[in-house]
Parts: structure tokens; sequence; C-alpha cells
């Protein structure tokens, strides 16, 4: 029986890649005291004001109870604040505070750099067709009812 390598499985090698920008991320953020997966939420409400938790959750495709954590965290750590929704009274309305929106415009630009340096040596076909690849990849998996 041969042993490979992991990197030469395509899950294997999306994941490591995964940690490792997340990684390198989350070194970035630790003085703004967010994470990587706490900007990403933050962000969405920055761009989509009024945004509800169940509309986070379905755009970030995580669950529901990681959605209520992470909000809950920017809740208490003052970035975003939330408003009874007055058409449905069981949602709230997310919105990003001051601090919040700083936060954002104050770290686009190291996520931006800690991109770069992933896709360093990529000409921007390459980008392109990298990202139309992931996103096919990422529809793909959405299919539950695989056989």
């Amino acid at each position: 029986m041969s042993h490979s390598s992991p990197q030469q499985f395509l899950g294997f090698l999306l994941g490591s890649t995964h940690r490792r920008i997340s990684n390198g991320f989350s070194r970035v953020l630790r003085p703004y005291d967010i994470t990587p997966e706490q900007w990403s939420v933050l962000l969405m409400i920055c761009d989509r004001s009024g945004i509800n938790q169940k509309e986070v959750a379905a755009a970030a495709a995580k669950d529901q109870p990681t959605t209520a954590r992470i909000v809950e965290l920017l809740l208490k750590k003052g970035f975003i604040r939330k408003s009874m929704n007055p058409d449905d009274r069981r949602a709230f309305q997310l919105y990003a505070t001051e601090e919040g929106q700083a936060l954002i415009g104050n770290t686009l630009e190291l996520e931006q750099k800690v991109i770069n340096t992933a896709v360093a040596g990529l000409n921007p076909e390459q980008l392109e067709e990298l990202r139309t690849m992931l996103e096919l990849i990422y529809h793909n998996t959405g299919n539950t009812h695989q056989e």
C-alpha cells in the first residue's frame, strides 16, 4: 500500500490553504480584538445595514447557533447594535456602530495584504479563473443530495 502525500488530495489542500490564510489574518487582527470569523460577520453588517441574524447566517453559510454566538460577541465588544424589526417582532435588525465601522475601515487593507501575499505570482486572468473554480466548488458542495 503506497502512502500518498496529503497535499495531493484536493480537500486537504483547500482546507490547509484556508487555515493558513485564516491564521495569517488572525495574527494581523489580534490587536483589534476580533477574529476573522467575527470580522467577516461585522463586514457583512457594515455592508448591509439592518440585516437580520437569519440573513447573516445564510449569507455567511453558517448555522444559526454559530451566528448567534458571533452576533453576541460583536454586541458585547460594542461593534454592532440591534433593534427590533418593525415588520417582524421576533427578528432583530443589526447595525454596525461607529466603532465597528471604524474597525472595518482600519482593517480592510490588512485583509487585502494577507490575500495579496497568498495569491502572489498569479496574474489577473488566473485569479479570475481561480475565483470561478472556487465558486463552482462552493456551489457543488452546497448540494446535499449527492448520490
